[in-house]
């Protein structure tokens, strides 16, 4: 197998250290509010590659609001007309995302971004790809009332809920007796959306397990050139982070790549993030998400532009697109520290590590059984 440039060298033996420092690692979840669960608290194992799992004090996962959330995660009385869930949009065959380049909602509403995965996302400082929830129980709250996405109302759903028996009595068991409120259910959502948890890849057993033999050499290689910060480009671990004991592969900050930016209009199609903060260097970022079972949650991006991992190695190694907000931590133009003769070989090589990262998919993710509804 061909030798990559030096500096790849430099970078395999750099392996075994821990990442640069950073600014924020697995942050304690913030309050949700509400009512308090009722039931017994669980502890949510987390598996290799992972960090313990993070929940705000007030809405510690139980057994009962776990349940609860699974059957409200997939029951579409969330929506006005009863035909989306939040599963119409993560979808267990797609690694919990979004197979389709933009969501669809209630009526066929056509959505403006493609939905990510939401695996591991109890790891995620915010939620959205422009961060606009700051926990698993704002962000259940969101898509409800969203003209798009379920078109219905929060407290609609409280009156659809409160109807059913069966929920009547979900809920008592999670939150004890009494009136059902959306907080709630926001908060059996999240703390199902917590277990909801991918890790024990090639890529964990060959990094934190001690299997040496967990990842072809392809992928090591890929490895080496991801992990190695020195890089003017690809300098992939600046915005996907590898810990020295675990790793997200994401980020708390926000990114321009480019993506958004629309050159004959010199205007960005998406906003990004500034709709959310109002500060104008974050026009047309983006959240880093997490590049776990990247391999089955195609297409790419937040518009779902791209179909493969080789067409967004591609655009990685051209510098994104250019644009005047374009971030400092994308890679230069047409990578100078990789020869070009040796440039097909490494986007290979990082396609192979890039495999490595799919992991076990967690038992939870499948449908629950039918619950009786009264609609």
């Amino acid at each position: 197998m061909k030798t990559l440039c030096p500096l790849l060298l430099a970078g395999a033996i750099a392996l075994a250290q821990p990442s640069p420092p950073f600014r924020a690692r697995v942050r304690p979840a913030a309050p949700a509010g509400g009512s308090m669960p009722a039931g017994k608290p669980v502890t949510i194992p987390a598996p290799l590659g992972l960090p313990p799992v993070p929940f705000p004090a007030d809405n510690p996962p139980t057994a009962e609001t776990i349940a609860l959330g699974h059957r409200l995660f997939f029951d579409k009385l969330l929506s006005r007309d009863g035909t989306v869930a939040c599963a119409s949009c993560h979808l267990p065959k797609a690694a919990m995302a979004d197979p389709r380049p933009v969501s669809l909602g209630v009526n066929g509403g056509v959505g403006g971004r493609n939905a990510p995965s939401i695996l591991n996302a109890a790891y995620h400082d915010t939620q959205f790809w422009d961060g606009r929830a700051r926990s698993l129980e704002e962000q259940a709250a969101m898509p409800v009332p969203d003209g798009v996405e379920m078109a219905h109302s929060l407290t609609g759903v409280e009156r659809r809920l409160a109807a059913n028996p069966a929920y009547v009595k979900l809920f008592a068991k999670a939150f004890g007796p009494g009136r059902i409120t959306f907080e709630m259910a926001a908060k059996a959502i999240a703390s199902y959306e917590r277990t909801l948890l991918s890790g024990n890849s090639p890529f964990d057993r060959y990094q934190f397990g001690g299997d040496k033999k967990a990842l072809s050499e392809a992928a090591i290689r890929g490895l080496a050139l991801f992990s190695d910060a020195t890089l003017d480009g690809p300098n992939c671990i600046s915005c996907h982070r590898i810990e020295d004991k675990f790793a997200t592969f994401t980020e708390s900050r926000f990114h321009n790549s480019g993506v958004a930016w629309d050159e004959e209009k010199r205007a960005y199609k998406d906003k990004g993030r500034i709709a959310v903060t109002g500060t104008p260097k974050d026009a047309g970022a983006f959240k880093a998400v997490t590049l776990r079972n990247i391999t089955l949650t195609a297409p790419y991006m937040h518009d779902g532009s791209m179909q493969t991992l080789e067409e967004v190695l591609d655009f990685y190694f051209e510098g994104g697109r250019r644009n005047p907000l374009l971030s400092g931590v994308m890679p230069h133009h047409g990578v100078p520290n990789i020869p070009k003769a040796e440039q097909a070989q490494a986007k290979a090589d990082l396609v192979e590590f890039l495999k490595a990262l799919t992991g076990d998919m967690p038992a939870g993710a499948a449908p629950p059984g039918p619950v009786e509804a009264k609609r």
